[in-house]
Order: structure tokens, then sequence, then C-alpha cells
């Protein structure tokens, strides 16, 4: 078989994205296809995970990082054509194809294009239309929603403009081969929309973590573990610090977070309670299982879920992170992980969607009175990653997906 070649198309996205790269691309690449991203710079450097310029590394425009070839682009260049999207669709190939992103995108001559934004979307249906116009080939497409956009509940935009995304939205998807997404909710709400589009759902699952040993919970204290970027809008240190001062006077309390504070914004933990809390910083992907280890119960957090269909359907990754190294998760009541949850008893659910400090640590400090309730579901959650959700399993679903795409 000759190597199909794949191009990845990302409009903001870092380029080192545990979904993007970490996972389909690499997974892509082992099974034997050429795996090409199109990528931004943004004010001149590519960025880390966590927002932060690389500065002395990845400078070039064109290169390869293990095994994959990285192209670049400058995203305030693009910015204002991709735009366009909300034009009229007359004006597309004229004023918004012309992108950059589109046109990198056109020269790799790739047989599936993978977008993974709407802002992407929009690139990839320039690269459609352009592959057939000028070069009469018929390239494939996939939309790789990892979430909806436009949010149908967001306050973020007004109603007249959410229609406007939307109705742009389902023209665009007539473009798209086969669409991916990331929970069951948001695939019926394309399905709704679109019922003869083929979807396929991949969760944001890790591999298995190696070397697991199952927890035993056989010490007094408790430590709760947090994996990912702090975002501050969200009141999320004031919430971590406040669990934290509660259950610490009660208990031998641990708050351990994998990760951390954006770049250019630094979380300043109290003097007071630096001995309960602790930060690891930016952690490799890989790495995430070592420093899982000690941690009891793993938090998820979704505010306002109420106005935003988003956090309602959410399956982030750090709630299949937990569940792959044997850690129950904690959460407040958003809709699919509640099914989840419920289905697998794999953790517990606050029967609200908007949880204070007060109320996490009334379910943090009853847990720690009954750690057979939590090895139990520990073995729950690890057990359902290991026969269906690991990111093994993932792999199989894209590679299904790419196939049935190089078969028609």
């Amino acid at each position: 078989m000759v190597s199909k070649r794949i191009c990845m198309v990302v409009a903001y996205h870092p380029f080192l994205d545990a979904r993007i790269f970490r996972k389909e691309a690499k997974s892509l690449q082992k099974k034997g296809y050429h795996v090409t991203m199109i990528v931004p710079k943004k004010n001149g450097y590519l960025f880390d995970i966590d927002g932060t310029p690389f500065t002395n590394r990845f400078r070039n425009k064109v290169f390869t990082h293990e095994g994959i070839k990285i192209v670049t682009y400058n995203w305030e260049t693009c910015r204002d054509q991709l735009s366009k999207v909300l034009s009229d669709e007359s004006t597309w190939e004229r004023q918004g194809f012309t992108n950059q992103l589109t046109q990198l995108a056109i020269q790799e001559n790739a047989d599936i294009y993978h977008t993974h934004e709407y802002l992407s979307l929009f690139a990839g249906v320039g690269i459609k239309r352009l592959m057939k116009k000028r070069k009469g080939r018929e390239v494939k497409l996939i939309y790789d929603s990892h979430e909806l956009t436009p949010d149908p509940l967001s306050p973020r935009y007004t109603e007249q403009h959410r229609n406007k995304l939307k109705e742009r939205l389902l023209i665009m998807l007539d473009e798209v081969d086969y669409l991916i997404t990331v929970s069951d909710s948001i695939k019926s709400w394309y399905l709704s929309h679109k019922p003869r589009l083929p979807v396929e759902v991949i969760y944001n699952s890790p591999p298995l973590a190696k070397n697991y040993q199952p927890k035993e919970y056989n010490s007094t204290g408790l430590t709760v573990g947090y994996e990912g970027n702090i975002d501050d809008k969200k009141g999320m240190k004031e919430k971590m610090t406040a669990i934290t001062e509660i259950c610490s006077k009660k208990i031998n309390f641990q708050f351990k977070i994998m990760g951390g504070s954006r770049y250019d914004n630094p979380f300043d933990i109290p003097k007071h309670l630096q001995r309960n809390l602790s930060l690891t910083g930016w952690v490799d992907y890989l790495d995430i299982p070592k420093h899982m280890k000690d941690i009891d119960i793993g938090w998820v957090d979704l505010e306002n879920v109420e106005s935003s269909l988003n956090f309602n359907y959410a399956m982030p990754n750090k709630f299949f992170s937990y569940l792959n190294n044997g850690i129950p998760v904690l959460v407040n009541k958003c809709h699919d992980m509640e099914v989840f949850i419920n289905k697998h008893q794999c953790g517990y659910v606050i029967d609200k969607t908007n949880v204070t400090a007060q109320d996490y640590a009334d379910v943090l400090l009853e847990l720690s009175k009954n750690k057979t309730i939590l090895k139990q579901m520990s073995r729950n959650g690890r057990k359902v990653m290991e026969s269906l959700y690991s990111w093994e399993r993932m792999e199989e679903r894209l590679r299904n997906v790419y196939q049935q795409l190089l078969a028609r």
C-alpha cells in the first residue's frame, strides 16, 4: 500500500496538544501514515500547553518533531481572513480561503485533512473546494469537534451572532466526510442537525498507565489531585485554597495540582497552606502516571453548567486520566460525566451544578472516612479503562475512521 498523506489543520491549539499531537498524530504515524501538522505561531513563536512561548526551540518555519512534519504560520496574519466565515458564502473563496493556513495545507497535497476547531474547519472547507478546483482532486475532510462551537447556551454570543455561526457551521458540515467528537451528547447534537453525517466518538482518554499498582487506601490522610491548567477566570484558585483550608483543619490533607497556572498568571499559595497545597508545574504527558501514584481522589469542577452545553456534555482529559490511574473522580453535576460515573460506579457526583468549596470539603471529609468505597471505585475506574476507554481502544476507532474514508 502506498503510504497515505494526512494533514492536521490547526487554528489555535498548541502544536503539542495531547489530543492532536500525542494521541492522534502519533497514532496515525504508527499506523504508517505520513503526518504533517500546520500549526499557529503567536507573536512569532510556537507555544507550550500552558501558553509559554518557545523562544529557544522550534524556531524554524518547517521542521520535524518525533517523526511528524511541522509547518508553522503566523496566526495574526490569518485571523481576519478566517473570520470571513461569517461573511456571505459567495465571498469565501475571494476573501477567506486566501489565508495562509488554507494555502500551506493545500501545498501538502494530502489525502485526508483533519481539522480541529471551527476556524480550521473553515480553512478545511477552503482546502477541499480549492483542491478540487485547482487540481481536480477529491480530498477527504474530517472535523474533530473538541467542543460545540457555537455553544448553544453560552452568554458569550448574542443570539444573532450564535445563529449566524450555527448557520455557517451547517453549511460547512455538508463538506465534511467524517465528524469526530468527544462525548455521546455532542454526537447526538450533530446528528439531530445532520442525521446522515458519519460521526465517531473518540474520548480524550490516555494510553493505559503502565506499571499500574492498585491503590490500597490504607493511610489515614487524604490527597486530592487536579490535573491541568488553572484558568483564573473561573475563580478556581480561590476554590482550591478554600477546600484545602477547610479540610486540613480536620484531617491530614493534601491538594496536589499537576500542571498549574498559565505562565503569565502565577498561583501564589498562601504561606500557611504551603505544606498542604502543592503545584508540580507542567508535567510531561508520559510522566503523569508517576505523579498520580499518591492521589486518592481526582477533582473536576466545571462552573456555569447552566450556561454551557459544552460543560454539561464535557468528558475532559483529566476525567479519563484519573480513572486510568485508578483514581475515583469527584465532579459537580454535568450530564455526560454523571451518566458515566453512575454506569461504572467510579466516582462521586455532587447533585448541584454550582458547588461551593464547603460542599466539596464536606464530601471529601466524608469520603476520607469511607476508604472501602474509594477502593472499590478505584478498581472499577481502572477496569473500565482497560476494557473499554483507554487510548488503545480509541486508536482502533480512529483507525477505522481513516480506513473507511480511504476505502471510499
